[in-house]
């Protein structure tokens, strides 16, 4: 099928482009599951009156179905979505991309979803749909996995479905909270995603920023101390990552920190952890949870970030070569080849 498919994109150019709307839309309104016309056509960057010639066509091919509230697929839609899942990345250019991002820094495996998380929320959903995939393929029987915070690992979670290695999995947060909402602090996604995988949890009740004295007192508690020695003891870790600006003005850092990443090119931040360009850290926030050196000698260390916007951000943190798998998607991937790998 995949010499047809080059066949195709030589000789019917158009062909191919009208595969790749259709594929679009109908996988736009597969995980929507049920989405009005002009939701749609503002997430795939379509006008309404040309969405509504497409709706048409495959209704008529008996691939959506067509209610009062808004479309859903249908059971034989669905059904040529997987059957089209290998040919995707070909369709949409992905697989080389992929290869050549996972080959620049030695990741044992890229995964690149089509669109731009900046612009659609569904290819955000699509980031956590690919995200919980990979989870539930690496997990092993009673791991224990660690997970940020963040709108993308919310996704992951969501996306989660009971797996029987999962089962006797554990979830636990990276880090304490964050301080903004509560759905997407790393406590309640480590206990999302266990409630949806049929695993367990335990959870870490400690603010994100602290200061020293305060890091101290709490280090010495017993029961924060055990929590915090079960959490290093994570073999897998399943973060975001986040521009170093954005997630400083989130965290509060003082002014005079924020001064100082700015001017030494802060670039990427993860775990409580800033990135310049070439992935050295600039500085590290004094959080309870887990240090580099426990991340470095994870089994599975898997980033989840996408958006054209975070593209630098990415490559900063793959830059400091511990990263294993990384998801992302179209728009953040061409950033990363265009301004890094050029």
């Amino acid at each position: 099928m995949r010499e047809i498919l080059d066949i195709q994109k030589q000789l019917l150019p158009d062909l191919v482009d009208t595969m790749k709307k259709r594929y679009t839309i109908l996988h736009h309104i597969m995980v929507s599951g049920l989405v009005g016309r002009r939701t749609l056509a503002l997430s795939v960057g379509a006008t309404e009156r040309v969405l509504r010639a497409e709706v048409d066509f495959l209704k008529e091919q008996g691939l959506i179905e067509v209610e009062a509230s808004g479309m859903r697929i249908s059971g034989a839609g669905r059904e040529l979505l997987e059957r089209l899942e290998p040919l995707v990345k070909d369709l949409f250019g992905l697989a080389e991309l992929e290869e050549r991002i996972r080959s620049h820094f030695g990741l044992k495996q890229v995964i690149i979803v089509p669109g731009d998380s900046d612009v659609s929320p569904h290819t955000k959903k699509e980031l956590g749909r690919a995200g919980a995939s990979v989870l539930r393929k690496l997990v092993g029987e009673d791991e224990t996995i660690a997970v940020t915070g963040g709108s993308t690992m919310a996704e992951v979670a969501y996306h989660l479905t009971p797996a029987t290695p999962m089962k006797g999995c554990w979830f636990v947060p990276a880090r304490g909270g964050l301080g903004e909402s509560v759905e997407l602090q790393a406590n309640t996604i480590a206990s999302t995603m266990a409630k949806k995988a049929g695993g367990r949890y335990r959870l870490l009740h400690v603010p994100d920023h602290l200061g020293e004295e305060a890091y101290q007192s709490l280090m010495q508690d017993s029961h924060i101390a055990e929590i915090i020695a079960f959490i290093r003891g994570a073999r897998i870790v399943v973060h975001g990552i986040g521009e170093a600006m954005v997630m400083a003005r989130r965290r509060k850092v003082d002014p005079e920190t924020t001064e100082s990443l700015r001017r030494d090119g802060a670039l990427a931040e993860a775990f409580g952890y800033y990135f310049d360009r070439d992935g050295n850290i600039l500085h590290k926030m004094p959080t309870i949870g887990l240090r580099i050196e426990d991340i470095h000698s994870m089994d599975h260390v898997i980033g989840i970030a996408g958006g054209k916007s975070k593209g630098e951000s990415i490559a900063s943190v793959l830059k400091h070569g511990h990263e294993d798998v990384l998801v992302t998607d179209e728009a953040a991937a061409w950033e990363v080849v265009n301004r890094l790998l050029s």
